[in-house]
Parts: structure tokens; sequence; C-alpha cells
């Protein structure tokens, strides 16, 4: 984040723990929220990105009171599922769990969990990059290999596709962790 605040002249911060993202609803990074002074909400962009035009004039408005706020339309990513709470919940902890696993150089662990969350939250994309960070780190640095990211998510999508006509049926669908090993 920080090559593309370096120069600006308002505080810019990153939302390490995911918090964001589960208050709002998020499934892709990255975001933009812009807060006033006084601590109101004048703009919230799943998707945002400081190299689109639309964005930066959106966020060039507000910097000079133009506008109040803006609302700026998804274009960029569709959600597929919507989960029910429970649902929400889990994966979320899975998330964390996964999260604090990757943090203590357990990758393995961080897999596990992160592969579950996915398995419950299939659209979010927060939680697909960093299975893939940990599995793929060369595809991250020194440069994010978007076009790698691209045919991967297509990949996994067509995966996931021939996997969920197996595991569902009219009783609904097979949940992570609670099939026993034959």
């Amino acid at each position: 984040m920080r090559r593309y605040t370096e120069n600006t002249s308002f505080q810019t911060v990153v939302d390490s723990e995911n918090q964001l993202s589960n208050l709002f609803g998020f499934k892709i990074v990255p975001n933009g929220i812009f807060v006033d002074y006084d601590g109101t909400i004048r703009l919230i962009k799943e998707g945002f990105h400081v190299t689109n035009e639309e964005h930066i004039l959106a966020v060039e408005k507000l910097i000079h009171n133009q506008v109040e706020s803006i609302e700026l339309k998804d274009t960029y990513y569709v959600h597929r599922k919507q989960l029910n709470e429970l649902e929400l919940s889990l994966a979320q902890t899975k998330f964390k769990l996964g999260m604090a696993y990757a943090s203590a150089g357990k990758h393995d662990e961080a897999l596990k969990e992160l592969d579950e969350a996915l398995q419950l939250d299939p659209d979010n994309f927060l939680i697909r990059k960093q299975r893939w960070y940990i599995r793929f780190p060369e595809k991250f640095t020194p440069v994010i290999d978007i076009e790698w990211q691209k045919t991967q998510l297509e990949k996994e999508r067509a995966e996931e596709k021939m996997r969920t006509k197996d595991d569902c049926g009219p009783d609904g669908c097979i949940i992570p962790g609670t099939q026993k090993n034959d």
C-alpha cells in the first residue's frame, strides 16, 4: 500500500485482521473507505484501485470538498452466493485461525483452515489470495502476477464446480470437517 500512498496528504491504514472486510462484507482486496475528520464515511468501495481513473476522481472530489459522498457502481466483482450467519461466522473464524497459523509459520495447518474457509465462502477472494500467497509466494513478490491470478481463479472455479456436483444432494451439501474418512 505504501507505494500508492507515499505522496498523499491523507492517512491510510491497512486492515490486517480483516475486521472492516467482515463488517462491510468485502470479499476482495483492495478496498477503499474514505472517512472524513468527523468520522463520517464518505465513500466505500469494494475493489477500489488506485489505477482506476473513476476511483481517483472520486477521492479527489472528496478531498477538495466538491461532493459530500460518492457511490461507485460495482462492476469489478459480483458475489455469487449469500451466506447465512452460521456459514459466515465459521468462514471468518477459519480464516482468522488460518492467518494465525500462517503468522506462526505453520503453513500446512494454515492451508487446511483456509481451504475449509473457502469451501464455506467460495466467493471470498481474501481467503483465496491468502491461500495462494502461502502456496505460491513467488507469484506475489517482488510483483503480484495478476494474469496468473486470473488463470488460477478460472482453474479453481472449474474444479469447485465439479466438486460441488459430487458433494451436494437433496439433503444439502457436505460441510467441511463433518465427514469421517473411510
